[in-house]
């Protein structure tokens, strides 16, 4: 729920005024751009264009730039960071931050319940509130009279850091709380982090720069928020949520953890969404297992959740015991990551030739499963991160992610530790590994009919679900047919008899009858399944899918160029050149004739096609049109022909540019490209559609079933 701070009826909120009043136009601009802030960084719904907030934003510091006593303490020119600080000064908690008891199992918490029930003399299943348990930094935020003056870690829980400079950086931390009456003071505690998809980011900064990557959001929240100079943090994507509350003067405590946070929202300050209220025991586990089935699709890193007493007055009711009060406790999952030691580097072979360096553990319980292997992705990654035979490594695991190794133990390093080498042959077939300068992954040259490790793959790949649907045919299964030599190719699955099958390992008539019937049942398919099926390289199901709508029927695949392969949605020249490679391949040509002489069979539709008039012309939009929108720009382009990219090359027909075009037309008057306006690419359009109607026939759509 968006604050009533920002509703059109606050009177902190002025009318728009000219820029010949810059007063009134400095209090308007910061209005704004704390709005937009807010509904960006704390409701996830942005209202306006990045490009129109940073005009705003410029205009805000053009302002402040002329008038300095305009400048004030709370303005969003100020989360850009500062000079360097010369160290954290300490801060002494005016409530001191208690850490919280833990449960692991659930006989804890059923256990936690009964003390609660047994602290209040309750008959009934006492209220709950739950929430999340953030993997971040836990921040204490001093308000005063609504306005931000300091922010500090916990520290020991009585003293902490002052971090004021940097939390300053955090756009989703409001400098101002969004209410007309704020409490004189207000402590608001909660947990700064970094999402999954910052770290991403960020590490791919790191990594570019030659700098240190970090291993976890946790380390990169922390990492940042320590940073001396706060124009780094200022850099970096940190978020908040509070939890909590320390010090209160000038207002009434809520009645009750759930309404505390509610008014946090109303406040402008960031609440998450993942919490509810919850009775007795069984209450909380339900909560517990619920979010335990969603946390490897939450955007943040949780290392369990938290339940509280949800009444005020109860918690009052129950106290505290040493450092940790009676009323809440933590409910961890089991660890994602543990130590462990990586007794030898192999290499695995994949469907596509990929050679993935795999580390072998020794077992480690991580999240709940025993880990022996865990992958290392690439050469380059095992020169990054510097993991060698011997080492003690950091393991972790989230959700279905397959495990891998983050880091290393430096000072538990043995003299001993051995390097990993990359084969220069295959392991499985013997034949060379190549590496493509432009990329990362090596790969064996041996092929399906070489290597036994990528026939298996293949295999597995074309009987899959989303692929021909061959249900009974596993892992198991298929590695006896390659390993006893049964088949070779897809072609070889229609070819098998019935005794062949049955006399397989943990095979018996009826799975053999049952691997019959669906290997028949499976000819019956569709062209996008097939496509996806056959294993190009690049191909997923949605370009499969694209393929069979654009072409409609496999011999206009098969005879497709790479130009003509380019106009299909979404498929570009590392993909068009792919395609084509594959259907350049005399075997693969083979197998495709050889699986439909076997009654594979699938509806043809012809796809009669005109040229259209923009066919072969490439496109870029920059900047913001008069009255057409991007999208309908660029589909009025492709529906005319033409193919519209994301940035300007040597191989742009036009660009066509609006108002704020920025760095795409510079570089398009650099190049000497055509710069059409609206009325110029209407034009063209208009003449290309009077082309169009002249011509055979449009493109039939082909409907997938």
């Amino acid at each position: 729920m968006q604050s009533d701070f920002f509703s059109a009826g606050s009177q902190d909120t002025p009318a728009v005024p000219d820029a010949g009043d810059p007063p009134a136009r400095a209090a308007w601009l910061r209005h704004e751009l704390n709005r937009h802030n807010y509904a960006y960084h704390v409701l996830d719904a942005p209202t306006i264009p990045d490009a129109e907030y940073d005009k705003l934003f410029r205009e805000l510091q053009e302002i402040e730039a002329a008038h300095p006593e305009l400048l004030v303490h709370d303005s969003p020119t100020q989360r850009v960071g500062a000079l360097a600080l010369s160290a954290f000064p300490p801060v002494t908690h005016s409530v001191p931050m208690l850490s919280l008891g833990n449960g692991f199992e659930d006989e804890d918490i059923v256990n936690f319940d009964r003390r609660v029930s047994e602290g209040l003399a309750s008959l009934q299943d006492v209220e709950y509130a739950t929430e999340l348990k953030f993997d971040g930094l836990a921040i204490n935020l001093r308000y005063e009279n609504g306005l931000l003056v300091e922010a500090a870690t916990r520290g020991d829980g009585s003293t902490g850091e002052n971090v004021t400079a940097n939390i300053r950086t955090i756009r989703a931390i409001p400098l101002r709380l969004h209410t007309d009456h704020p409490p004189t003071v207000i402590d608001i505690r909660g947990e700064v982090m970094m999402y999954k998809d910052d770290l991403v980011k960020l590490n791919t900064r790191q990594r570019e720069a030659g700098a240190k990557e970090f291993a976890n959001p946790r380390n990169a929240a922390a990492g940042s928020l320590r940073q001396l100079d706060s124009r780094i943090t200022a850099q970096r994507t940190l978020r908040f949520f509070a939890y909590g509350v320390g010090l209160l003067e000038g207002a009434e405590m809520p009645p009750s953890h759930s309404a505390l946070l509610d008014w946090y929202a109303d406040m402008g300050v960031p609440v998450c969404a993942e919490r509810a209220v919850v009775h007795g025991a069984q209450g909380l586990l339900d909560f517990y297992r619920g979010i335990g089935d969603k946390r490897a699709s939450l955007p943040y890193e949780i290392d369990g959740v938290v339940y509280k007493v949800n009444r005020a007055d109860q918690q009052r009711q129950l106290g505290f015991v040493s450092r940790a009060p009676r009323y809440a406790i933590a409910h961890k999952f089991p660890a994602q990551e543990a130590l462990t030691t990586v007794q030898d580097i192999e290499v695995q072979v994949g469907r596509t030739g990929a050679i993935t360096p795999v580390a072998r553990l020794a077992p480690v319980l991580v999240g709940g499963v025993t880990v022996t292997n865990a992958t290392l992705h690439n050469e380059d990654e095992v020169r990054r991160k510097d993991i060698r035979i011997g080492d003690t490594v950091a393991v972790r695991r989230a959700g279905d992610v397959i495990p891998e190794v983050l880091s290393f133990v430096p000072e538990l390093r043995p003299a001993d530790a051995r390097e990993f080498v990359m084969p220069t042959h295959c392991p499985v077939c013997g034949s060379p590994v190549i590496r493509p300068e432009d990329e990362a992954i090596a790969r064996c040259s041996g092929g399906w009919v070489k290597c036994a490790a990528q026939r298996k793959g293949g295999l597995l790949h074309f009987v899959s679900r989303r692929a021909m649907d061959v249900e009974g045919l596993g892992d198991q299964l298929v590695e006896q047919l390659v390993d006893k030599r049964i088949i070779t190719t897809a072609a070889d699955l229609y070819k098998i008899g019935f005794r062949a099958l049955a006399e397989l390992d943990r095979m018996a008539d009826k799975s053999a009858q049952n691997v019959m019937a669906a290997l028949e049942k499976s000819k019956a398919t569709t062209l996008a399944r097939f496509v996806y099926a056959l294993g190009i390289r690049h191909v997923g199901e949605a370009t499969a899918k694209e393929l069979a709508r654009h072409f409609g029927n496999l011999d206009a695949i098969l005879t497709a160029s790479e130009e003509q392969l380019l106009e299909v949605a979404d498929i570009g020249p590392v993909v068009a050149a792919s395609i084509r490679s594959f259907l350049d391949d005399p075997m693969n040509m083979e197998l495709i004739e050889q699986l439909r002489a076997a009654g594979v069979h699938w509806p043809e539709h012809v796809v009669e096609r005109a040229v259209k008039p923009l066919a072969g012309k490439t496109f870029v939009l920059t900047g913001t049109l008069p009255t057409l929108k991007r999208d309908e720009a660029a589909h009025r382009i492709e529906e005319a022909g033409g193919k519209v990219a994301g940035s300007v090359s040597k191989k742009t027909h036009y660009v066509v540019a609006g108002e704020e075009a920025g760095s795409k037309l510079a570089k398009a008057e650099e190049l000497g490209i055509a710069i059409l306006d609206e009325d110029a690419l209407l034009a063209l359009l208009a003449e290309a559609g009077s082309a169009d109607a002249a011509g055979v026939s449009t493109d039939a759509a082909q409907e997938e079933k």
